[in-house]
């Protein structure tokens, strides 16, 4: 034996090593949002998944309003919203009775609603949309262990043809689900536990008439307690649902099983639910009566909630349900993910072209981890105690299921900003708004429309014609500390000339941007690639303007 361990080494050992920039474990929504992120921004990267095809599940569904907002930065949300259905609300009932309907409304200014698609829907247009940068999966091929030092990470690969290949990456990301090799051989803890309960998942038709764009939550109490539950949320098609309940007796896959590293989350055992199994359901809590028809597929899953200790190791991350797994509730979790990777994936991209501070990096952890934290937590007391326990108005819980009060406000690579201003601060998302109008087309065109398929943006605000003659001067020195790598745009009000400016000028010709913004006097907002401020500078100066980019840029 000893022998034999011996001459696989030296096999091992002998094989090509081939290089990338970043070797991304997991062909999910989020692995796949880090890499075509990665790969718009020029960088190079594999992205490997032990499964043979895209899985045909509707797992996750719900799409927030804050991911539509990604996408649209990344370039890509016309095709999602052609593909997925409205979600309008919901329909509360218990015993029967009907208790609630919820209406998802968010601001005006708020460009997106929330939507519904399944799951491999999502994975095929965002795996569609990596294509066009000349990159696809490769199915397959399983990470089977790694090691890094100093300059990068090796790492051991199984093909799809069986055969074994050495890879030499610069970074690695595991966003590889819930039972993640990559976690697992970092040694992050994953504390937590698991819910006692079993759920079945269907996606079916139904032949009611309930309100279009409407999920249902039906539930049966007794003496105060829920012993049988009903969500359907749904789907695109003519009256299709992805349904979820409490599993019966004889579907039960039983603690333990397929539970290979004690994480019981996720799609389990071999048993599957029928159509006869879902109309039982059906019949004792659908609001109308109602047939059950057309089932796509159908599984049983447990849930957990769990949390890693740090989000990076060196040069090696983790990310989705590899670094935080939860309940189900509010369409969190996958949202969550495609955000991690997100935030991530323009950080590695300017630390692969040399031009990021040492520490950016480490910003990843700082900032995706205590969002992590609340979402495990919130989605934990919604699925103990319901929504309605919630302290806050309706409009702030609104805002925070959509995922637009994320902020990263006390982030090391953030600020100044300016406290007591009111509006967006250092930090903070920044929101979208219509009625800018530019010096050739006669269209006015909304913020996020500026903002789409760029990097870091210098937005310079004035209200008056005095500062406009300075702003030339922060255009450079936006430009000269970010390495050419920040744009650099114009936001006049109305009433202002522009002079003799030597940058693109847009006129808020509504007012929007003043009043979204709160802008007053010479500002300087300097907005993220991922949306947010990294910093608001009233009045707009260079030495602040500097202070922030060598939080970020290499200096």
């Amino acid at each position: 034996m000893e022998g034999q361990s011996a001459a696989r080494e030296e096999i091992l050992l002998e094989l090509p090593v081939v290089h990338t920039d970043v070797l991304i474990v997991g062909a999910g929504p989020v692995g796949l949002t880090a890499a075509a992120e990665l790969r718009r921004r020029g960088v190079d990267c594999r992205v490997i998944d032990r499964l043979p095809a895209r899985m045909p599940y509707a797992k996750a569904v719900g799409i927030q309003p804050r991911t539509l907002e990604i996408w649209d930065r990344m370039g890509m949300v016309r095709t999602a919203l052609e593909a997925a259905v409205p979600m309008r609300g919901q329909l509360l009932y218990v015993n029967g009775a009907q208790q609630a309907r919820i209406d998802l409304k968010l601001p005006p200014d708020v460009p997106y609603g929330f939507a519904a698609l399944p799951q491999y829907e999502t994975e095929r247009i965002v795996e569609e949309h990596l294509a066009v940068f000349g990159t696809g999966i490769e199915r397959g091929t399983e990470l089977v262990s790694f090691a890094q030092d100093g300059d990068g990470v090796t790492s051991r690969l199984t093909t799809a043809a069986g055969g074994e290949q050495e890879l030499r990456s610069r970074f690695l990301i595991g966003a590889d689900g819930a039972h993640s090799i990559v976690r697992k051989t970092l040694g992050l803890t994953f504390e937590g536990g698991a819910f006692p309960d079993e759920y079945m998942l269907a996606d079916v038709e139904v032949d009611w008439d309930l309100p279009q764009g409407y999920g249902v939550r039906a539930m049966h109490r007794s003496d105060g307690t829920v012993d049988d539950l009903l969500v359907c949320i749904p789907l695109p098609g003519r009256s299709r649902y992805r349904m979820s309940m409490l599993v019966p007796p004889e579907l039960s896959a039983g603690r333990g099983q397929g539970e290979q590293d004690d994480v019981a989350h996720g799609l389990e055992g071999s048993r599957r639910p029928g159509i006869e199994h879902i109309q039982a359901v059906l019949d004792r809590l659908s609001p109308q009566q109602t047939t059950a028809s057309a089932m796509r597929w159908s599984s049983v899953f447990r849930i957990s909630h769990r949390l890693v200790d740090r989000y990076a190791d060196g040069r090696v991350f983790v990310a989705g349900d590899a670094a935080h797994i939860h309940p189900p509730t509010g369409a969190q979790g996958m949202n969550t993910g495609i955000q991690d990777a997100y935030n991530l994936a323009w950080k590695l991209a300017l630390a692969l072209a040399g031009t990021a501070h040492p520490r950016l990096l480490g910003s990843y952890d700082a900032e995706r981890r205590p969002v992590g934290e609340e979402v495990v937590g919130r989605t934990v007391r919604h699925a103990t105690e319901g929504v309605q326990a919630d302290p806050d108005d309706p409009e702030t819980i609104m805002m925070r299921e959509a995922q637009l009060l994320v902020a990263y406000r006390d982030s090391p690579i953030v600020g100044p900003g300016t406290p007591g201003q009111g509006g967006p601060d250092a930090g903070d998302r920044a929101p979208d708004c219509g009625g800018l109008t530019g010096t050739i087309a006669t269209f006015p065109v909304r913020l996020y429309d500026v903002l789409r398929d760029r990097g870091h943006v210098l937005l310079l605000y004035a209200d008056t014609d005095g500062p406009v003659a300075e702003f030339d001067e922060l255009a450079a020195t936006a430009r000269n500390l970010g390495h050419g790598q920040v744009d650099v745009c114009v936001v006049l009000a109305a009433d202002v000339a522009a002079g003799r400016v030597q940058l693109p000028v847009l006129r808020d010709s509504r007012g929007e941007f003043r009043r979204g913004y709160r802008a007053e006097g010479p500002t300087a907002y300097l907005v993220r690639p991922d949306g947010y401020l990294g910093a608001r500078i009233t009045p707009a100066a260079g030495s602040g303007l500097s202070t922030h980019l060598a939080r970020v840029f290499r200096t």
